[in-house]
């Protein structure tokens, strides 16, 4: 190749890399960049988590009763506390995070979330607080990390001179001067305010309006015996304290009252939408529809067990193959026939003599339609005993109990 066709070669490579790389570069200013930069191998990821993250885990008891999805099974709990299990969760200001390279998917990594209202995106997590905005980024006023110039001006434009002009009603930011905030000078905005536009002023996060009392702290779900100074912050009342990891003032005392506050050693006022329970010492939700055949998970809210469904707030069996035109569900997949309510269960049906009739070959055996080479097989364990047991019991009292004076 001669020189001077060498050097031609030379200068069209270096076109075509500046091509590639001004492509590049405008197709990253167009795209925003979304939440912490993560690593792409598993070298990266031990990395990452050493330098950047200190994995934070707390645990937590909750009442057993909420984990039972089968109605008969007993409350079994793995906690120190009786009736409760213990789970791992994350500290406060720590949030799981579930990554592809994550051998552990309940990481527990800085949640900026509290500082910053779209949660750091754009930037580092660095801390529960503490949120670092990537370069050519800057912390608004809300700690959401924005464009500054050139590639932006968040409420106005930029010059060449990468210079940010405020659009009419914003003013630059005093300390950074690298984006617009909103101005309310003619209506001074007033205590626990924010100017959020031009001549508008809101309560800031964390408040709410009360007539004749402006902005006032909000405290959820309330502070007991104290009063609410500043967001989820209680001052306590003389004599009332806050336990470890709670923010509610109470009583001292020896239960948990979990959903509820101490009013003295061993009595809970429970929260609107509880009640005390004796059992698990704490405040469950309330169902008023009773949550019979399940539990209530949340006030006024019934999770069915296993084998019911809910319908108008009542947790109704289900019998899978149906009960034909002469019988009624009244257990899962068992049919009471007639008046009698002879059980039927086991693939039978209630004929209009209210008996149940099994299918061809079976034959009903208590309560259920069993092939007879099978019945011995289902009177093994005491469990099974002590069902049928119970099943003879119904049948008498059914049949022919009522005949006979006890």
């Amino acid at each position: 190749m001669t020189t001077e066709r060498w050097g031609s070669f030379q200068i069209h490579v270096r076109l075509v890399g500046f091509y590639i790389l001004a492509t590049a570069t405008v197709k990253g200013q167009d795209q925003e960049i979304y939440g912490d930069i993560y690593p792409n191998t598993r070298a990266e990821l031990n990395l990452y988590y050493n330098t950047q993250h200190r994995e934070e885990k707390c645990y937590r008891d909750v009442p057993a009763i909420f984990f039972q999805f089968k109605e008969e099974e007993p409350i079994m709990g793995n906690s120190s506390i009786p009736n409760y299990l213990r789970f791992e969760k994350c500290c406060e200001g720590y949030v799981a995070t579930s990554r592809p390279l994550d051998l552990d998917s309940n990481k527990c990594v800085p949640d900026c979330s509290l500082v910053s209202a779209n949660n750091c995106r754009n930037g580092f997590c660095r801390s529960s607080q503490h949120c670092e905005c990537f370069e050519g980024f800057v912390a608004n006023s809300k700690g959401n990390c924005v464009h500054t110039c050139p590639l932006g001006c968040e409420n106005g434009h930029c010059l060449l001179d990468g210079t940010c002009i405020c659009n009419p009603g914003y003013s630059l930011e005093s300390e950074t001067r690298k984006f617009c905030i909103p101005q309310c000078s003619h209506i001074p905005c007033g205590l626990n305010q924010e100017c959020v536009a031009p001549g508008e002023c809101q309560c800031q996060v964390g408040y709410q309006w009360l007539d004749f009392l402006g902005c006032q702290p909000i405290c959820q779900p309330g502070c007991g015996f104290g009063r609410c100074v500043a967001p989820q912050e209680c001052e306590c009342f003389a004599g009332y304290i806050k336990r470890p990891g709670r923010n509610i003032c109470e009583a001292e005392c020896k239960i948990n009252c979990l959903n509820g506050f101490c009013e003295s050693f061993y009595k809970c006022q429970c929260f609107n939408g509880f009640v005390y329970d004796s059992l698990s010492q704490t405040c469950l939700p309330h169902c008023p529809d009773s949550c019979e055949h399940g539990v209530c998970i949340a006030p006024g809210i019934c999770r069915c067990f296993e084998g019911y469904y809910l319908w108008d707030n009542i947790c109704r069996p289900i019998c899978e193959n149906g009960c034909g035109p002469y019988g009624k569900c009244v257990k899962p997949n068992t049919c009471a026939c007639g008046s009698d309510q002879q059980h039927c269960s086991g693939g039978g049906q209630c004929t209009s003599e209210g008996k149940c009739r099994c299918p061809f070959g079976m034959q009903h055996f208590i309560d259920r339609c069993l092939y007879p080479f099978k019945v011995q097989s289902k009177i093994f364990t005491t469990a099974e005993r002590l069902h049928y047991d119970k099943e003879l019991k119904y049948e008498f009292e059914a049949l022919i109990g009522r005949f006979f004076q006890f």
